[in-house]
């Protein structure tokens, strides 16, 4: 399913330096894929908070939809307080709810949505993106501990493992700039934005 090209690597700054380090075409698709969704999945979550278009974001306690209401980033809400203030629970919940509804942890939090939507939606900076979107989800992990339908594994703990593939699979090169990125004089220069 998955080769790596002619030598075997030595290491795993060896892989991360192949050219083609998954050579199947259905297996790059399919990452390409991947990418793309979980792309979209943090670029919808910036602007749901950014927002408020009702679904995450702008939901009354009542059940109707403040779209675009107070809630919404732009009018002064706060993407980070809700989760972090009522949702914590476990060890950590003293620290979350010491941030929730912090200036610098809205900005940090829909910067990262962002940048990390952005980059794995068009595959570039994927080592960066991918590194980020992985502690994000450790981050959204800890949040609630232990999670409610498993002792240890969530969704949160499966996005964080398809960071690690992505990341690790020059997954950009397909369906998305990352060969082309690859090739720029600041890509070669500096690989770690690769």
């Amino acid at each position: 399913m998955s080769t790596i090209r002619h030598r075997q690597p030595t290491d795993l700054a060896d892989v991360m330096l192949e050219r083609d380090v998954v050579t199947h075409t259905r297996a790059r698709q399919a990452l390409g894929a991947l990418r793309i969704v979980f792309g979209l999945t943090f670029l919808w979550a910036f602007f749901d908070k950014l927002l408020a278009l009702g679904y995450a974001t702008g939901l009354a306690q009542d059940g109707s939809t403040d779209r675009f209401g107070p809630a919404a980033w732009i009018h002064g809400g706060s993407p980070t307080l809700g989760f972090l203030k009522f949702g914590a629970d476990g060890p950590f919940k003293g620290f979350y709810n010491s941030i929730a509804g912090d200036g610098w942890a809205d900005w940090l939090f829909m910067l990262g949505l962002l940048g990390i939507g952005v980059a794995l939606t068009f595959g570039v900076t994927m080592r960066i993106a991918t590194a980020a979107g992985a502690l994000l989800y450790l981050m959204m992990w800890s949040v609630v501990l232990p999670p409610a339908n498993n002792p240890v594994l969530d969704d949160h703990v499966i996005g964080l493992v398809a960071m690690v593939v992505l990341g690790l699979t020059l997954a950009g090169d397909t369906w998305g700039l990352g060969a082309r990125w690859a090739r720029t004089n600041l890509v070669r220069r500096y690989p770690a934005l690769r």
